[in-house]
């Protein structure tokens, strides 16, 4: 008899929630990058969605990542489907295709970049918040890339 009734609530619990439609409105996001140095490897672009994740080295607190190709010393790539939100984009002009930010001395000797930063030093050091910008329509943004 308990187990009757245990599985009828969840009939009944799946049934009703059939009609619940969760309508999260997504939107795309197409990132260029312009000046690249040069053709060597590729281009890294990191989509993070948290306060506190960046910096993020080792790009273990993105959200998404996408790889583009470089033509003509540019490289766009498009995320699709991304809930509104709060986002901040890295990006990494990964010369030998690693995936990995290389450094000389304590300096990346690959070129970096982050959404709403066109320069980068120990008195502007990028982070979540001034990264940052809100989704709520489809967006195309324009990241400079940094070379130290």
């Amino acid at each position: 008899m308990k187990t009757s009734k245990i599985s009828g609530v969840i009939i009944l619990g799946i049934f009703l929630s059939s009609f619940v439609q969760i309508n999260k409105e997504t939107y795309s996001l197409t990132i260029k990058v312009n000046e690249l140095q040069n053709l060597k490897g590729n281009v890294q672009f990191t989509l993070y969605n948290k306060d506190g994740s960046i910096p993020d080295e080792h790009f273990k607190k993105s959200y998404k990542m996408k790889v583009g190709e470089i033509t003509g010393n540019s490289s766009t790539i498009t995320f699709n489907n991304i809930p509104s939100g709060k986002y901040a984009v890295n990006i990494l002009h990964d010369e030998n295709k690693d995936g990995k930010i290389d450094k000389g001395w304590v300096l990346p000797t690959e070129g970096i970049g982050f959404s709403n930063i066109k320069s980068i030093s120990p008195f502007n050091k990028p982070n979540f918040k001034k990264a940052s910008f809100e989704l709520n329509t489809n967006k195309t943004i324009q990241v400079k890339i940094i070379y130290m």
